[in-house]
């Protein structure tokens, strides 16, 4: 018989087996802790004194320290934006805001702002705080309100004396979410100095726009790895154009620390370098002059019953204008109103005060801002501040025809006041179909005739089929419309040409004609500025300059700008003098007094919005005409004849930047003084 049949021989194998898998087992355990052994041995006694010197090795850890933002001047050095350092009071949302809680919160700390407040800080509501803390409901109302679902938190106050400090840090657990934060705080000008064209500031993990545009300029990411995401960059305007140059270098904390991670000494810090200052081309007074006039203009349009046309602009609700040196291309006055108080985007701007304002944020005079309306189905009745030219283009509608051999200086038309063309008889009107006789170019722009641009130069032009078309776009262009301006700004438009779209217009001959007294096409109001100023330095299209100087925080000079001629259009004098003696004759309101002769072109620019037809006011003027020093234009929305609608902006704006209005101040002293 098989011993493996056998059952006591086969429990014999199994404990042979057991045994030496046993054996093996704890000879492998021997061998291993063996090696343990020694090991340890070696350790302790061969490699002992070098994990000791690790052990007691230090090492250090450095943190960034955002830089000091630089100054924004005007040209005379007054403060538009400044950094000041600041400890603020944050609010933290919770996960579930409770309601009850959230107002004993409120309650509480405007019971410590108004004790330990500064005396002009203190008065803070519990209402006001809970606004700020922005957490979807209202004490004095029932209904909640949107909240911003951000995590950020929510700056309560900025300023905090050092008795709210004390207070709040003293007993801080009946603060739950508050906290007290060191910072440098972005302030602005409480006059609102060109706040659409300054900008404002976001934090970088929030500006998206700040990271493309500087991924584009420089092409390089370590530009960005020097950024905090808390900390505050440019997000629009000059804010953001200049943010390389505003905001300096980061400084560093050096901390040494042991080997379990604790700070064993002082830090050695290394401060930021302070951004640069900008000095703007802005001068405060003229801006202040003219974001005033746009709304004294479009108040008196709105009431004023005895008003000349003042049917007409009666729905006026904004206005913008443009300053610019002729020689220089230097912005003195940049406005597009009604604006908006900028300090609201300290510490980030609640949702609340961004519904607020959003109507406001973007800068009119570059990009297309709407009426100010509070329904977004009223808005769309009314047109944006990108309008057609209207008459406003006649001066080189002229220039076009003389340079293209279409007319001469002597060249006679008679004007009926209405021109028919086009296989249907489509008909052109002057304003009121007015007849103006038998009239030359001169008089074409005195009378402001569009059958004269319609029969000399647009038909014409049509005649030689899409090399006209083309012929007339390619002056466009020369003169600033059309194309971008190159000012750098943000979120700039080129216009909107709808000349060249066929299908719309019905034909070539349509389009120029149509264009010919400035329709079929609308610019922007720096566009508009250029090409007045392109008219008053006989040709030269310059870029708009919004930048004096740059300095360093300590008011060493950087950098300085000159002039930029961005194309030249050479035209003999007769022709440029032609325009310029026939803008001084064209009507225009408010310039009876004015000291210099001003060379003007109005325009009443007809647009279609939602079925019905409103008309724009617009205005370019530059003066005095012997030697022009400042090119004005003006724009606003339905605000009816140019003359009488945009024309006393621009007067006002004139006197501030020579100075008219403070010898009419200083005139007026004196008499009040001498009757006394």
């Amino acid at each position: 018989m098989s011993s493996l049949n056998d059952p006591k021989k086969r429990e014999l194998i199994k404990r042979r087996n057991f045994a030496f898998r046993l054996n093996i087992f704890f000879f492998a355990v021997f061998i291993i802790f063996s090696v343990l052994i020694v090991r340890l041995a070696f350790i302790q006694f061969v490699e002992g004194s070098e994990y000791q010197a690790l052990k007691n090795k230090n090492s250090e850890v450095t943190n960034q320290i955002p830089p000091i933002r630089g100054n924004i001047y005007d040209v005379n050095g007054y403060a538009i934006a400044y950094s000041t350092s600041s400890q603020s009071l944050y609010y933290e949302l919770p996960t579930k805001p409770d309601e009850d809680e959230v107002i004993d919160l409120a309650s509480r700390l405007a019971d410590v702002f108004k004790q330990y407040g500064a005396e002009e800080l203190s008065e803070k509501s519990a209402e006001e705080i809970v606004d700020d803390m922005d957490v979807g409901f209202d004490i004095h109302k029932e209904e909640k309100t949107i909240m911003n679902y951000s995590t950020r938190p929510r700056r309560l106050k900025t300023d905090l004396t050092k008795e709210e400090i004390a207070y709040i840090l003293e007993h801080i657990e009946e603060f739950p979410g508050v906290k007290v934060v060191e910072e440098s705080v972005r302030k602005y000008s409480e006059e609102t100095i060109a706040v659409q064209l300054v900008g404002y500031l976001k934090k970088f993990n929030s500006a998206s726009n700040l990271t493309g545009y500087l991924e584009e300029k420089y092409n390089n990411q370590n530009v960005l790895r020097e950024y905090l995401d808390q900390e505050y960059v440019g997000f629009d305007g000059l804010e953001f154009l200049y943010q390389e140059k505003l905001r300096g270098k980061n400084g560093t904390m050096t901390y040494p620390i042991n080997a379990l991670g604790r700070i064993i000494g002082d830090p050695v810090v290394v401060p930021p370098v302070k951004g640069n200052n900008l000095y703007l081309t802005i001068d405060k007074d003229v801006q202040l002059a003219t974001e005033q006039a746009i709304l004294d203009q479009i108040e008196y349009l709105k009431t004023d019953e005895s008003a000349l046309y003042n049917k007409s602009g009666v729905n006026a609700t904004t206005g913008y204008a443009v300053a610019m040196e002729v020689d220089t291309g230097k912005v003195v006055a940049m406005a597009s109103m009604p604006d908006y108080d900028p300090n609201i985007w300290e510490g980030g701007a609640s949702q609340k005060e961004y519904d607020n304002n959003e109507l406001f944020l973007s800068n009119g005079t570059i990009t297309t801002s709407y009426s100010n309306h509070e329904e977004a189905d009223e808005r769309k009745k009314h047109p944006s501040s990108i309008v057609p030219l209207g008459s406003t283009i006649k001066p080189l509608t002229i220039l076009i025809g003389l340079n293209e051999g279409l007319i001469t200086e002597n060249t006679t038309y008679n004007d009926s006041g209405i021109f028919y063309f086009g296989n249907d008889n489509s008909r052109i009107r002057n304003a009121r179909g007015r007849g103006n006789g038998t009239i030359t170019a001169f008089d074409a722009i005195k009378y402001s005739s569009n059958t004269f641009m319609s029969a000399m130069i647009g038909e014409p032009l049509s005649r030689q089929g899409q090399e006209g078309l083309d012929l007339w776009d390619s002056y466009m262009k020369q003169f600033g419309l059309g194309v971008s301006t190159e000012s750098g700004l943000p979120k700039e438009l080129s216009g909107l040409i709808n000349y060249t779209d066929l299908e719309s217009t019905g034909s070539i001959l349509s389009s120029l004609v149509r264009a010919s007294w400035g329709q079929e096409a609308s610019y922007t109001t720096l566009q508009l500025a250029q090409y007045a100023t392109m008219l008053a330095n006989k040709g030269k299209r310059l870029q708009p300059q919004f930048v004096d100087k740059i300095t360093t925080f300590d008011a060493e000079t950087v950098e300085e700008f000159e002039p930029i001629v961005l194309n030249e259009v050479e035209l003999p004098d007769s022709d440029w003098n032609l325009i310029h003696s026939a803008m001084t004759q064209v009507s225009k309101s408010g310039f009876d007094d004015f000291p210099y002769v001003v060379a003007a072109k109005t325009g009443t620019s007809e647009q279609d919005v939602a079925r019905q037809r409103v008309n724009n006011a617009v205005f370019i003027a530059f003066a005095p005409v012997e030697d022009p020093k400042l090119a004005v234009a003006v724009v606003v929305p339905e605000g009816g004849y140019g003359s009488f609608g945009a024309g006393p902006i621009a007067r006002k704006m004139f006197d501030a930047y020579f100075g008219f209005d403070d010898e009419a101040e200083e005139e007026a002293e004196v008499e009040e003084a001498t009757a006394n």
